[in-house]
């Protein structure tokens, strides 16, 4: 079973040009997490799941700490998940920084970081 958070805006302060660390930008997150649970669609309970507030609060907390490069954000991002819920066997985050400091026309430039908790 996966988990998915969709489109999350949040504005943060990343970038290696002080500018972007002044005045910041939007970020889209998109989130796929893989669990081999199945127990949650019998139980019908919180706890037999991962909880998606939980892991919004996580993403949300991460990307208030300014860094220079969205890899670094988006590897805190997946150990504290892998972290904080056994559960989870697999991590898919993009995050992506919506104005990117470059003259380009494109919606967004960003990172995308897949990891297995066991990796084969």
């Amino acid at each position: 079973m996966d988990i998915i958070l969709k489109d999350i805006r949040l504005y943060a302060y990343h970038g290696v040009f002080p500018l972007e660390n002044k005045i910041g930008d939007w970020y889209t997150i998109n989130l796929r997490l893989t669990t081999n649970n199945i127990k949650s669609t019998i139980t019908d309970n919180i706890n037999d799941t991962v909880n998606y507030g939980i892991v919004y609060n996580i993403i949300k907390e991460e990307m208030n700490i300014p860094s220079k490069l969205i890899e670094h954000v988006c590897g805190r991002i997946n150990q504290r998940l892998l972290d904080t819920f056994q559960i989870i066997e697999s991590v898919k985050i993009s995050i992506l920084k919506n104005t990117p400091p470059m003259e380009a026309n494109c919606s967004g430039c960003g990172v995308e970081l897949s990891t297995s908790r066991n990796p084969e």
